[in-house]
């Protein structure tokens, strides 16, 4: 009875107990590339278990033979579930006939898809590792795109902001670079621009046609949280008028004045992550390029 009473009041007490009922696991990702889309796999579904912890063993660029013998090895001294990205045929049938001898559950995560895909356009697939990272135009594109995405942050060189392909516009820490930096990625030249209280917007913003320009917002007391801890981390007052709940307020309001006067589209990411707010940019940029609309819109 005291046992129970005690750990109801005590969220310490709580934490502790939920963290010795955390089931811990080791994952193995093994992969002929990078393991990028094998990471994101596994992210994706490792966020979908609760109290689990998977202790993950990455094992990359694994096209030979003896860098499976060494795979092998870690899974030996650290059984658990592995899921694979490899295509070459003989490299996988060593790395599943191990799997099998160790009684490991081994899972081609591509499999699936793959087959569907094979099925569905009646031809075979391709074994060649690593060729969504061949050195091809879309490669050099998204290499491009990050340079110009970088030149164009925060404002500058706004004269020929007209070249982007996206234009974010918002207030102050509303993810504009970091959602830039990830369109970038994806290809897009994207460039960003500060809203300043009094200052008025630069010509060759207000008159851009060729890119998508989307304003971001977010709701003004987590703005004003985020902007105070910002101050706190810079060893700044965070009582300025820059973390100020009224002034941010107005901020917000003003700005939400301007996208409106424009005709921009605006995306709230007080809930959303970088990836998330992304695409929803990425789908007005194709709906608009579609349509072959006004860019602004």
């Amino acid at each position: 009875m005291d046992e129970k009473r005690h750990t109801s009041s005590s969220p310490r007490l709580s934490t502790q107990l939920a963290l010795i009922h955390m089931k811990e696991f080791h994952l193995h990702l093994v992969s002929d590339a990078t393991g990028e889309t094998l990471s994101s796999v596994a992210r994706a579904c490792l966020v979908q278990f609760e109290n689990t912890q998977a202790v993950q063993h990455l094992w990359w660029l694994v096209r030979t033979e003896g860098q499976v013998e060494r795979v092998v090895s870690g899974i030996e001294a650290n059984p658990g579930l592995v899921l694979f990205t490899i295509v070459d045929l003989g490299v996988r049938a060593l790395l599943e006939e191990a799997c099998r001898q160790l009684k490991m559950p081994c899972i081609p995560v591509l499999d699936p898809v793959m087959a569907a895909l094979s099925s569905f356009l009646d031809s075979e697939v391709r074994a060649l590792p690593g060729r969504q990272h061949v050195l091809d135009a879309e490669y050099f594109e998204r290499i491009d795109a990050m340079h110009f995405t970088l030149a164009h942050d925060d404002g500058q060189m706004v004269d020929d902001v007209d070249e982007a392909d996206v234009v974010l516009v918002g207030v102050s820490r509303t993810s504009k670079t970091p959602t830039c930096m990830y369109l970038a990625n994806k290809g897009l030249k994207a460039a960003n621009y500060p809203l300043v209280p009094g200052v008025p917007l630069p010509p060759p913003l207000a008159a851009a046609r060729k890119p998508l320009i989307v304003g971001l917002t977010k709701d003004p007391k987590s703005l004003s949280e985020i902007r105070r801890n910002r101050l706190r981390f810079l060893n700044q007052n965070p009582e300025s008028d820059y973390a100020d709940m009224d002034k941010v307020r107005e901020e917000v309001a003003n700005a939400r004045r301007v996208f409106a006067h424009h005709g921009w589209p605006v995306i709230d990411v007080t809930r959303r992550s970088i990836e998330e707010a992304s695409a929803a940019i990425l789908q007005l940029y194709l709906r608009r390029r579609a349509g072959g609309g006004d860019a602004t819109r």
